[in-house]
């Protein structure tokens, strides 16, 4: 494919970066946390959890189903009472998450009382038949009120045992079913087109539950047994490998110095994005690895990189999906053309990521096109200038807010509030990382 335009000099860089960031609680991993917590008997902690929109969409509707959960705010260290499940008095509205929905569906197809499911502008129009063409093959009774998405109703009850292919690699799809199964007590064989995150597995796993893997293969056997011993849990959440992508793209961007992020996430569903920096030019080493919940733990040293263009495949994407927006950026940059092979799951995000994407590279002066299913981006050294519409999507504010650190840079947000849905103060740390800034370190 031809390069069009643009320049081959080395992409200008933002004011050196320094200090030490340790990155909120990982939303995925939290989401899981409080739903396997509700499960159990007794009084869980969970600590590290994230505090944000999403989270709290989740402790919201589990409050509605009966389990008392406590307060999603700063200390990082909430209380679940699980085991007292009830129908709701009134919808389950899940907000922006689509986590929240998608993997309360699993854990509502064995329930035997009805409810309701409903959600903001952005998550109602969402797929959800990914989600609940299964469910209604285990046995739940699902009533679509509008085509494919919220709001609908589910009444669960007994449910059937589970031989399902995905259709897309998806871990919140993958870990619905799995719920459904440990809360109907019947097995579950699901298998992918390629690996999704594994969250779901390795804390299932780690707390002894009937699961075998093999390649993109995973088995859950009959649970009743083991669920009905799951009590008293604690947990603790890992930061957040999404949201330190945001800030190791701003370390790659800066003319000097080293950032550090401690304790983040680094399973390796999760960091495939660590592996297309490595070949743009920027390694990320990762140091002091350590094993919590079966999930591994590692602080990350960020420094800046002249970065060049890469092809990223289809079988990298689920490893790496959720920072699309963010290499993106990185790769208006980088010399050369980047090409993201089949992507085209970016369109049902909380925005259509992929379409929006190349809308506003190509606003603030950069050269990007959707071809098809690929998002393909040309690289220059002329400074960024223009507006942004995030259309309320966090990735794609957090990922344009890294691109405006470029000197000269004049990026113009449509809105700021977005991030606070998977990184509350996220634009606190983006300007701490600044080497200028006197106070380096962030609990």
């Amino acid at each position: 494919m031809a390069r069009r335009g643009g320049s081959l000099a080395p992409a200008a860089r933002p004011v050196n970066v320094g200090g030490t960031v340790r990155v909120p609680g990982d939303k995925s991993i939290t989401h899981r946390a409080f739903m396997l917590a509700s499960l159990a008997r007794g009084e869980s902690v969970v600590r590290g959890a994230l505090v944000s929109g999403d989270v709290r969409s989740t402790a919201r509707v589990l409050r509605q189903l009966g389990v008392p959960v406590g307060a999603v705010r700063g200390g990082n260290e909430v209380r679940v009472r699980g085991g007292s499940w009830r129908r709701p008095g009134e919808s389950l509205h899940c907000g922006n998450s689509g986590t929240t929905a998608r993997l309360l569906l699993g854990l509502l197809a064995g329930r035997p009382f009805e409810a309701r499911l409903t959600g903001d502008r952005s998550l109602r129009q969402r797929p959800m038949r990914r989600v609940t063409e299964p469910l209604r093959r285990m046995g739940a009774a699902i009533v679509e009120e509008r085509g494919d998405g919220l709001p609908l109703r589910i009444h669960g009850g007994a449910l059937a045992p589970l031989v399902w292919r995905l259709p897309v690699a998806s871990a919140q799809l993958k870990s619905a079913l799995l719920f459904a199964g440990l809360v109907g007590g019947v097995p579950v064989a699901l298998d992918e087109p390629a690996k999704s995150r594994d969250h779901t597995e390795r804390l299932l796993a780690a707390l002894g539950a009937p699961l075998a893997e093999r390649g993109t293969a995973v088995h859950l056997d009959e649970a009743t047994g083991w669920l009905a011993t799951l009590r008293d849990l604690e947990l603790v959440v890992p930061g957040d490998a999404s949201s330190a992508a945001f800030l190791v793209g701003a370390g790659v961007l800066a003319e000097d110095g080293a950032l550090t992020l401690e304790g983040v996430g680094v399973n390796p569903t999760r960091i495939g994005f660590l592996r297309v920096l490595e070949r743009m030019g920027a390694p990320i080493p990762v140091v002091s690895l350590r094993t919590v919940a079966g999930e591994p733990i590692g602080d990350l040293t960020v420094r800046p990189a002249n970065l060049h263009g890469v092809e990223v495949a289809a079988h990298e994407v689920p490893s790496l999906i959720d920072e699309v927006p963010l290499l993106a950026v990185l790769a208006s940059r980088a010399r050369g053309e980047t090409a993201f092979r089949s992507v085209g799951e970016l369109r049902v995000k909380e925005s259509d990521r992929l379409g929006l994407l190349a809308a506003n590279l190509r606003a603030v002066g950069a050269q990007a096109a959707v071809e098809r299913e690929d998002l393909v981006v040309w690289g220059s050294s002329e400074a960024p200038r223009g507006s942004v519409d995030t259309a309320g999507d966090h990735r794609l504010a957090m990922a344009f807010a890294v691109l405006g650190t470029v000197p000269g840079a004049a990026v113009r947000l449509s809105e700021r509030t977005s991030p606070a849905i998977s990184y509350p103060g996220f634009f606190e740390d983006l300007e701490r990382i600044d080497a200028r800034t006197p106070q380096r370190h962030r609990d």
